[in-house]
């Protein structure tokens, strides 16, 4: 008797790639492989992440503090939002450093904000177990939220990669370093 072959459990779609569209940009302020991953969503708030290839994500990486102290004067933290305006608010713009991130081999790495807009949140849970960042990037290891005007949330992607033409950049980095 011939045995019927499985069907195939259909792929559900996580909640990220449900509900956010994923964008990139590549080498931010032109350091290589520092990639940041936006997470827009419908409503036009963004989540900044880590990109996939970030050095961070990589194995081998430990993070050993990661701190939202830009300067002297200002700290990511002290950002405090309130009533339907966002009054209060830090405004960002897209080279603004959200946080540092120092790795217990030396390295240092500033996450920028890629996007111009209002913080509306900074993940302080990666302050207290910064392991996250690299188990969970897109999710619970986010870095921060902002909120772009509305007048200009069409045109903060302009400068962003898609996933597709992210990918494509991936192949060309790789085909770079295995031919020299």
């Amino acid at each position: 008797m011939a045995t019927e072959p499985e069907a195939a459990e259909p792929v559900v779609p996580s909640l990220v790639d449900r509900y956010f569209t994923r964008w990139y940009k590549p080498d931010v302020k032109g350091k290589f492989c520092e990639d940041h991953c936006i997470l827009q969503h419908s409503n036009r708030i963004c989540v900044i992440t880590l990109a996939e290839s970030h050095p961070v994500l990589q194995s081998g990486k430990t993070i050993k503090s990661i701190s939202y102290q830009i300067s002297t004067n200002c700290s990511r933290l002290q950002n405090k939002v309130s009533g339907k305006f966002k009054r209060g608010a830090q405004f960002l713009t897209e080279l603004a450093p959200l946080c540092k991130i120092y790795c217990s081999d030396g390295e240092e790495y500033t996450v920028s904000s890629c996007v111009r807009g209002r913080l509306m949140e900074v993940n302080e849970n990666i302050l207290h177990k910064p392991s996250i960042l690299q188990e969970k990037p897109s999710t619970e290891g986010y870095i921060a939220v902002v909120l772009p005007k509305f007048e200009e949330s069409k045109s903060i992607t302009e400068g962003l990669l898609t996933q597709k033409q992210y990918e494509e950049v991936m192949v060309k980095r790789i085909n770079a370093t295995t031919m020299s």
